[in-house]
């Protein structure tokens, strides 16, 4: 098995990544295009424009494949990984009826209405990416939370006529569900002219993008947490059972067959905000990180570094997106005077990511009566050590982020290597393929301080400024 190789697919909200490893983990080549902006029409609907799902995957592919110097021949097999909560309706040949749906989108959230004829099949993008790829009409179980008719202990789709009533789509309208490590298909002749993947080789099926990235950091024991920095921002923990009606978190598919992860509530448009501050900031910030050789995240946390715990007082309250069932929500920043600066004002963003993932990590730890004792990070956040060293002083354990830190590509080429035999167990996998590379560990003084500022003040201002916002969001969508 000496260079052989596996494709890891990360079908993000913002990019599509594939990535070509080899039975170690470590990358070989990779090829990454951005995803374009969301068509927003209308108040609710958020839409990936045109075909830009797959016409991002075939560019990322081309690159790939490009810049791949080995053998074509010696490539295994592709892990296929997407974005979770997408809902796409296609036609009878397998194209979009219509623009994918965004799980930002108000529809997701809702069952299937069937208004447009053309429509055959209701899928996941995995589902839609897998066909396109393969042909067939098959996707992966793991990525199938939400508005579906699927029973989540059976991971298949439901037996009770009610269910699918609810959800209003007919079963000969859905694809045949999948366990994570099981071969979909092969990619056909027509995909790998237009992707430059190799005709042939199998697509395997992975799990939702979340638990994908917590196959790929390695999380397996249930002693350790995930905190998952993307656009949406999560927090898992590993578990064996299917609960019924938690409080503090959900039950979803882990990318390991019949295993599940819990998952706290989150941070909507989390690294979205980050990336929004940063273009806030405009020319003037890209022109001073060049002048210093530096990418304009290398400049802020420089800047940011010598900011004090607790900012001087500045807070975040990361809600510039707001939940459907509480409209009112808006982000805010809260404390400021004479002494803040651009640098106060990042230090605060990131605080704030920090304090609210404790929160709902503690909320669902304290349910399941199980503590977590060290903290994965993943996601391209975790690149800035600022914010590696204030998840470690805020959680109070060590932060460790992996080798591979956009895990999802490598969470995909491991149950590809599990599908196709690379290797026997999933705990083998791991082993062979996912490297720690850092590990922050706590400042016990900051720790102190900021489970003080987050008991004591940070979790309070939303109780003082939600009635606040509930008049202003009165006033201004009457306008």
């Amino acid at each position: 098995m000496n260079n052989k190789y596996l494709i890891g697919v990360d079908g993000g909200s913002q990019s599509t990544k594939v990535v070509i490893f080899d039975l170690e983990g470590t990358i070989v080549s990779e090829g990454k295009k951005a995803l374009k902006p969301m068509e927003l029409p209308k108040p609710g609907v958020v839409e990936h424009p045109e075909d830009d799902l797959w016409d991002s995957l075939i560019e990322a592919s081309q690159e790939a494949m490009n810049n791949f110097t080995g053998n074509k021949e010696d490539i295994l097999g592709i892990g296929l990984c997407t974005i979770r909560f997408v809902r796409c309706l296609l036609t009878k040949d397998g194209t979009l009826a219509s623009p994918a749906l965004s799980w930002m989108d108000e529809r997701v959230s809702k069952p299937y209405e069937h208004v447009n004829s053309e429509v055959a099949y209701v899928t996941t993008s995995s589902g839609y990416i897998t066909h396109r790829l393969t042909g067939q009409t098959k996707d992966s179980a793991g990525n199938y939370q939400g508005m579906w008719p699927i029973d989540t202990d059976a991971w298949d789709w439901s037996e009770s006529e009610e269910v699918f009533d609810y959800y209003n789509i007919p079963r000969e309208m859905l694809f045949d569900l999948e366990y994570p490590g099981t071969i979909l298909g092969d990619v056909t002749k027509e995909a790998s002219e237009a992707t430059g993947l190799p005709d042939g080789i199998p697509v395997v099926a992975t799990a939702n993008d979340k638990a994908v990235e917590a196959l790929g950091a390695g999380m397996i024991s249930e002693d350790d947490g995930l905190v998952s920095l993307g656009t949406y921002i999560a927090g898992m923990v590993h578990g064996s059972e299917n609960p019924a009606d938690p409080e503090h978190y959900f039950a979803n598919f882990a990318a390991i067959p019949n295993e599940y992860l819990y998952e706290c509530g989150g941070i909507r448009r989390g690294m979205w905000t980050v990336s929004w501050f940063k273009e806030l900031l405009g020319e003037e910030l890209t022109k001073k990180a060049e002048e210093l050789g530096q990418s304009p995240e290398e400049y802020l946390n420089q800047e940011a570094a010598g900011v004090p715990a607790g900012s001087d007082g500045l807070m975040t309250v990361l809600d510039w997106l707001a939940p459907a069932d509480e409209p009112f929500k808006r982000g805010m920043m809260i404390g400021f005077d004479g002494r803040h600066t651009r640098a106060h004002m990042y230090h605060s963003i990131l605080e704030g990511i920090a304090l609210t993932m404790k929160t709902h990590v503690d909320a669902m730890s304290a349910e399941l009566n199980k503590p977590i004792r060290s903290l994965y990070v993943t996601g391209g956040g975790s690149n800035g050590d600022l914010l590696m060293q204030i998840f470690a002083n805020v959680f109070g354990i060590p932060a460790k982020r992996t080798k591979v830190n956009g895990s999802a590509s490598l969470g995909s080429a491991i149950n590809t290597a599990v599908a196709l035999g690379v290797y026997t167990t999933y705990e083998e996998a791991i082993k062979k393929m996912v490297q720690v590379k850092d590990t922050f560990r706590p400042e016990q003084n900051k720790h102190q301080f900021y489970t003080r500022m987050n008991h004591e003040v940070y979790q309070q201002i939303t109780t003082h400024t939600d009635d606040l916002l509930k008049k202003s969001y009165q006033l201004f969508h009457e306008s």
